[in-house]
This record gives C-alpha cells, sequence and structure tokens, in this order.
C-alpha cells in the first residue's frame, strides 16, 4: 500500500516552481544591470578562449590566412579523441590567430562559459547591490562565495593547461570527468541564489 500522499508532492511541486522562478529573478535583476551585464561578458568570454585554450584548440603561429576542412566533417564531428572531447574539423587561421574548430567541445565550452558568467554576474550584483536580486540583507556577499569557488574549481583546470603546467594524463583525465560535476555544482549556484530570493 502506496504512503505517498498527493499533499506532499503538490508541496514539494510548488516548492521546486518556486525555487526557480526565484533564481530566475535573481539572475534577472542581476542582467539588468550595467555591471551584471558586464560581468556576464567579461568572465564568459575569459572562460570560453581559456576552455578552447586549454584544449590546444586556440593558439597563436605564424601570421597567414586560411581555412581547411576535413574530409567528412559531419562524421568526424562527433568522434571522440577523450572524455569530453571531440575532434576538431577545421583549422581557421587569422593572422597569427589559429583555430582548431571541434563544435562539440566549441558547444560544451559555450555552455560552460554561460553557466559561469551567470554565476560571476550574480556575484558581482549580489555583493555590490543585492536588492538588484531581491536578496536579504547579508545574503548578498555570502551569495558571491559559491559562485567564485563553482567559476573557479571550472576554470582551474583548464587555466593549468593554458599556463603550460604539467600533469600526469590520469590527473588530466580526472580533471575531464570533473565537468559533468562542474556543470551541476554551477546550476547548483544559481539555485542556491534563488532560494535566498526574498519574495513580495
Amino acid at each position: 500500500m502506496s504512503t505517498d500522499n498527493p499533499t506532499d508532492r503538490a508541496t514539494v511541486a510548488a516548492s521546486i516552481q518556486r525555487l526557480f522562478r526565484n533564481t530566475v529573478v535573481a539572475v534577472s535583476g542581476a542582467l539588468s544591470r550595467r555591471d551584471g551585464q558586464v560581468g556576464l561578458a567579461v568572465s564568459g568570454l575569459t572562460y570560453f578562449l581559456l576552455y578552447l585554450a586549454g584544449l590546444r584548440h586556440l593558439g597563436l603561429g605564424p601570421a597567414g590566412y586560411e581555412v581547411s576542412v576535413v574530409s567528412n566533417p559531419l562524421t568526424r564531428a562527433f568522434r571522440q579523441v577523450g572524455p569530453f572531447q571531440w575532434e576538431p574539423i577545421a583549422l581557421v587561421v587569422v593572422g597569427p590567430v589559429e583555430l582548431l574548430v571541434a563544435p562539440l567541445n566549441m558547444l560544451l565550452g559555450a555552455v560552460l562559459a554561460l553557466l559561469v558568467g551567470l554565476n560571476l554576474a550574480v556575484s558581482v550584483v549580489a555583493w555590490r547591490g543585492p536588492a538588484a536580486c531581491r536578496l536579504g540583507p547579508g545574503a548578498g556577499a555570502v551569495s558571491g562565495l559559491p559562485g567564485l569557488l563553482s567559476g573557479f574549481a571550472c576554470c582551474g583546470p583548464t587555466i593549468l593547461l593554458a599556463v603550460g603546467v604539467q600533469a600526469s594524463a590520469g590527473l588530466l583525465s580526472l580533471f575531464q570527468w570533473l565537468l559533468p560535476l562542474t556543470i551541476v555544482a554551477l546550476f547548483g549556484t544559481l539555485l542556491w541564489v534563488g532560494s535566498r530570493v526574498e519574495t513580495a
């Protein structure tokens, strides 16, 4: 005999809906301010470029102009070369900048960059003007901490690779498998901020 109470399930569902709604309120409030918009753009773009550089897909070389595409690009775009890494299908050279185009890697990097940018944007606005995110007294400064920590967890392995610090193959593999946990952590941070929103 089931012990589930329809009233309890309805209460849980309402709480989840309220949490997501409040998270949207906090994010929208942050992005309605110039400092939030700048935080999103700067941190998101910086992380995206570092992510590509960490994969060795973005770098500098001899100046030139070139676009070359591999054979069967649609098939090879889905070919994995490591955990959460896919094969590049094109090389684009513009001046000294060289970019290996791997669509799925770029999509994953863009998602991570967006999450990092949103976390940092909310963190900055929550610290400078918590009322914009409808956060309660004292929640502004505290809410910035998990966003910064999550952003560091995301950026740390990529920065390690980008600056050329040597690491074992096992450590680099571990960093790649941490990506799903990082995404969950970044989503969790935004939901945590949503739980601090004061309803009218």
